[in-house]
């Protein structure tokens, strides 16, 4: 396989990784907020007790996602298989 393919596929994995660390950030966040501020989102939902439980569970996920997103980032740009497996 020429390295010029090997090169673009380790940049092609960097960016995916970015964009899962990125999306995992903005659920964090979000959760966050809803955590935060639950008022703005009880139209949505009517029983408080799922709100809550709504938002640990996206601030649980988007910690989960942004930090297999790093190691990710980190294994394509290392090329360390382990990482990248995890």
């Amino acid at each position: 396989v020429p390295m010029d393919i090997l090169s673009c596929l380790k940049y092609l994995m960097f960016i995916f990784n970015v964009l899962v660390f990125a999306g995992g950030t903005c659920l964090a966040a979000l959760g966050v907020w809803v955590a935060a501020d639950p008022g703005g989102f009880q139209a949505l939902v009517a029983a408080r007790a799922v709100l809550s439980a709504a938002s640990w569970l996206l601030l649980a996920l988007g910690i989960a996602l942004a930090l297999l997103g790093f190691l990710g980032c980190c294994g394509a740009l290392r090329r360390s298989r382990p990482l990248l497996l995890l």
